[in-house]
Order: C-alpha cells, then sequence, then structure tokens
C-alpha cells in the first residue's frame, strides 16, 4: 500500500460526513484532494477521461450510483450533477452521501441552478503544509496558545533546531505538492518544475484545465501569472500590474477587462487568490485599507515562473522575503481551515500594518508579523506587533490574545508582551 500522508482536512472530512449530505472539495491541480477523498468513499466515479466526460454529460445519473459515500472526482466536468445531487438530497437527505471533487470551479455557472445551501459543503484543499508534509516538529500549536502561554518545553535553540534557512529556500522552490515529496531530494524541484510546465498544456478534452485555455492566449496567461508572482505578498494595485507588463514591450496593450478575465482564469484553477483585509471598524482618525495581499496557492508556482532556484532566493534575501511570506500564509491558511479561523491581514492609512491576522469564530485573534529570521527582522516585527497592539487598546477595542513573529529558522522562544517568537518549522494547527 502507498504511504499516505494524514492531512488536516481529514478531521474536516470525517465531520462533516456526518453532518452535510454532500461535501465539495476544491483546491489546485495535484494537491492531494483524489487520494484523500478515496480515503473515505465507498464507490467511486472519476471523471478523469475523454470516454468518462462524455458518458457522464450524456447520462449523468449514471454517476450517482454507488455505495455510499459515493466520490465522483472532476464533477465540474458534468456541471449538471450539482443540480441532481441537490435533488437527490431533496427526495432522500442523508448524511455523508456524496464526495465531490474540482480542480477547477464550474466554466458556466448558468448549468448550476442551485446555491446547495443545506445540503452541500464546501472545503479548500491547499497544498502540504509542513506539518502535514513532516517538516514541521509542532512544537507550537496555533489553536493551543489561545488556550495556554507558551511553556519551557517549547522553547528551542539554534542548535536544538538545526532547520536552515537553505532548507527554507529548497522548500519554497519544492512546494507542498504530494508528488515532489515522493521524489528524492535532488529530483524534488524538477517534479514541481513539470508540474508548473504543464499547466498551460492542453492534451484533450478530459485534461482539467482544458475548457479554461479554450481561446486563450497562453502567453498572455503566463505574462499575468509572472506579474503575479512578481508582486506576490503585496497590495500591487491592477493599474500598476498592468503598466508593468505594457513597459516590459512584451505587450503593446492591455485593456482592464482583459486582465481581469485572465485573472479570474489563474484563481478558477486555484493557481492565485487575494487574502483579504482585516477591519475591526476603528472608532478613530485611523482609516482601515480594504486591499487584499496578492497569494498563491504554493509559492513554488510563482518561483517557477520566474524561473528562480534556490541558490537565487539566498543571493536576494530581500525578495526571498515575499515568497517566504507566501509559504507562511500557505501554512496559516491550512492550519486556519483545520480550527475553523480565518485568516486576514490588516493595513491602515498611518502604515501600521500586520501581516496575519487569525481570528476565531468566537472573536479571540491572533496577530502575526512574518520575517525571515534576523535579529534585525525580529526586532522590527516585535516593535510592529507592539504598536499595532497599542493602537487597539488607544482605541478601546478587543487586543489579540497573543502576538508572534513567525520565522524562517532559528530560535523558539518567548519574547516580552507576551510575543511569541516560532520558526516555521515548529507551527503547526
Amino acid at each position: 500500500m502507498k504511504k499516505y500522508y494524514p492531512r488536516l482536512i481529514d478531521k474536516q472530512l470525517e465531520r462533516k460526513l456526518h453532518s452535510i449530505g454532500c461535501i465539495l472539495v476544491s483546491g489546485p491541480k495535484f494537491c492531494g484532494k483524489t487520494t484523500t477523498c478515496e480515503r473515505f468513499a465507498k464507490s467511486e466515479t472519476k471523471l478523469i477521461t475523454t470516454n468518462a466526460i462524455r458518458l457522464g454529460k450524456a447520462d449523468p445519473q449514471s454517476c450517482l450510483i454507488g455505495e455510499e459515500p459515493h466520490l465522483i472526482d472532476e464533477w465540474q466536468k458534468v456541471p449538471e450533477l450539482w443540480n441532481l445531487i441537490k435533488s437527490d438530497l431533496d427526495d432522500d437527505y442523508q448524511f455523508g452521501k456524496y464526495i465531490i471533487t474540482g480542480s477547477t470551479t464550474p466554466i458556466d455557472t448558468e448549468e448550476i441552478q442551485h446555491s446547495g445551501a443545506g445540503r452541500i459543503s464546501k472545503l479548500i484543499m491547499r497544498p502540504f503544509s509542513l506539518f502535514e508534509s513532516n517538516e514541521s516538529n509542532g512544537r507550537v500549536s496555533l489553536s493551543g496558545l489561545f488556550e495556554r502561554p507558551f511553556n519551557s518545553s517549547q522553547t528551542l535553540s539554534r542548535e536544538e533546531n538545526p532547520f536552515s534557512l537553505t532548507d527554507v529556500a529548497q522548500l519554497l522552490c519544492r512546494g507542498g505538492w504530494p508528488m515532489a515529496l515522493k521524489a528524492q531530494q535532488e529530483y524534488a524541484m524538477d517534479v514541481t518544475q513539470n508540474y508548473y510546465d504543464g499547466l498551460f498544456t492542453k492534451e484533450d478534452e478530459s485534461d482539467e484545465f482544458a475548457v479554461f485555455l479554450k481561446n486563450k492566449n497562453i502567453d498572455l496567461l503566463k505574462l499575468i501569472l509572472k506579474e503575479y508572482a512578481r508582486n506576490i505578498s503585496t497590495e500591487a494595485k491592477k493599474s500598476s500590474m498592468i503598466r508593468d507588463i505594457l513597459s516590459s514591450g512584451e505587450r503593446e496593450k492591455l485593456d482592464e477587462d482583459t486582465f481581469d478575465q485572465y485573472v479570474k482564469t489563474l484563481k478558477d484553477l486555484f493557481i492565485i487568490y487575494d487574502m483579504p483585509a482585516w477591519n475591526l471598524n476603528l472608532r478613530s482618525s485611523v482609516s482601515v485599507r480594504s486591499t487584499p495581499t496578492h497569494h498563491f496557492f504554493d509559492p513554488s508556482i510563482a518561483l517557477a515562473a520566474l524561473n528562480i532556484k534556490s541558490m537565487d532566493l539566498l543571493n536576494d534575501l530581500r525578495s526571498m522575503g515575499f515568497f517566504f511570506e507566501d509559504l507562511a500564509v500557505r501554512d496559516l491558511a491550512v492550519y486556519c481551515d483545520s480550527i475553523n479561523a480565518t485568516l486576514k491581514h490588516y493595513r491602515d492609512s498611518n502604515g501600521l500594518e500586520v501581516d496575519a491576522i487569525v481570528e476565531l469564530a468566537n472573536g479571540d485573534y491572533a496577530a502575526i508579523e512574518i520575517k525571515i529570521a534576523s535579529e534585525e527582522n525580529i526586532q522590527a516585527g516585535i516593535s510592529s506587533l507592539r504598536r499595532f497592539r497599542d493602537n487597539m487598546e488607544r482605541n478601546n477595542l478587543k487586543l489579540p490574545k497573543y502576538s508572534m513573529v513567525l520565522t524562517s529558522h532559528g530560535n523558539c522562544y518567548r519574547a516580552d508582551d507576551n510575543i511569541y517568537i516560532v520558526p516555521i518549522n515548529c507551527l503547526k494547527d
């Protein structure tokens, strides 16, 4: 039996199988959706070949047949299935009846007539976090710190935690893709590069991205993807990204509508997304900015798009900081999904910003700054978190339960003012 790395989404799937009729698991191509869902299913319909898709479109009802929970892999290739599943659950509602997966959002939403509310629950699956790939020791729990303070057993010195900046650079380029984890270390980055090279190659109609790539200028799609990669972990405006593309000389004209259409395609393919801003509606003169930050579902795709290797990162630590922030956001997003928390960022008109706000369902929250480890960077992160806390206190607003500087490597310890310094390879949900 092939080795299975337990995923944090497993416990979410287990719980939803006892509380909802159908679970939709969406996420990037090859992030492990099918492998995970197959562990819970007792039968399966795979819409991954041309013939299977044609048969499904000709007789969509046949896709629902099988012992429950019944898995339908890449359901979006037969969009009518959404309505059929919803109708079937209206007639015979049972918990855990269907699991459906998708590597894209349906391209023709007009074929979906119902929201599925109360019948279909959605989960997003991402590539491996470092804890899931066994590359984080899990010494510090993101959720645990809401309940109890950091203790001496969680402290680690640099000597006790030999994880290095070189390790971080390699993990950034390799990514959290299951196939890359299977490869020997010297070939793992090649696996990720092969994955990127195949993203925009259309072989036949059974390919997940075939419909999305139809009538698309692939060169333009890659150009916009590269622009997002150059602006990873920033709030870059659409107008400035279009201007940069035009000034590069690779494109004579590019209007906003075309740019928006291609960005939507990249989002529908679960390649990029925007992390929303957090707003407590401050009762003060401070204006909180609502601009989202741009992120990739995995930073390895951004690095592959720009042809940046691990040594390039180590030779340009400033740029590496933006890619590391994206890696940290990837892991934080996985952990937040696991504990039913939301992940946002904060920035106000005075320039005060916090890279990540983790907010629980009860309104408690943590403020997190993300830094490449150095004494200067860590102190800057601590200062920023102190200013943020002072700002909340000054406006008589709820204070963070704790604050954290999430670092690339090095020591794991508690600083003063209830601020924790945690290397990314020590964090878990």
